[in-house]
């Protein structure tokens, strides 16, 4: 079993910044490879970013890539999304997801074992 607790969400101006933590407890961390998925209101959630279970690997939807950063600290547990140049159109929430051992990109939410209750990521125009 792995918990997953996300936080850093909150209020920013359109073309602001956040960072995202993901942190996990229970089986060992490193194992896992991780993805961000958010859902916006009356929408499906969506894929946003995915990092290996090494960190070696990374993989961002079409709509971050340039803007977001994922990383993760396998000393600390935890997983990072850093959000840059946000747009109005980022504002949902945002969850963490662990997934087993895989070292290529996983955007399919079906394919993930463990999500984390998500945090609100809201911007401003």
């Amino acid at each position: 079993q792995v918990q997953l607790v996300e936080s850093g969400g909150g209020l920013v101006q359109a073309g602001g910044s956040l960072r995202l933590s993901c942190a996990a407890s229970g089986r060992t961390f490193s194992s896992y490879a991780m993805g961000w998925f958010r859902q916006a209101p009356g929408k499906e959630r969506e894929f946003v970013a995915f990092i290996a279970w090494s960190g070696g690997s990374t993989y961002y939807a079409d709509s971050v890539k340039g803007r977001f950063t994922i990383s993760r600290d396998n000393a600390k547990n935890t997983v990072y999304l850093q959000m840059n140049s946000l747009k109005f159109e980022d504002t949902a929430v945002y969850y963490c997801a662990a997934v087993y051992g895989r070292m290529a990109e996983v955007v399919g939410e079906e394919q993930y074992d463990y999500w984390g209750r998500g945090t609100q990521v809201t911007v401003s125009s």
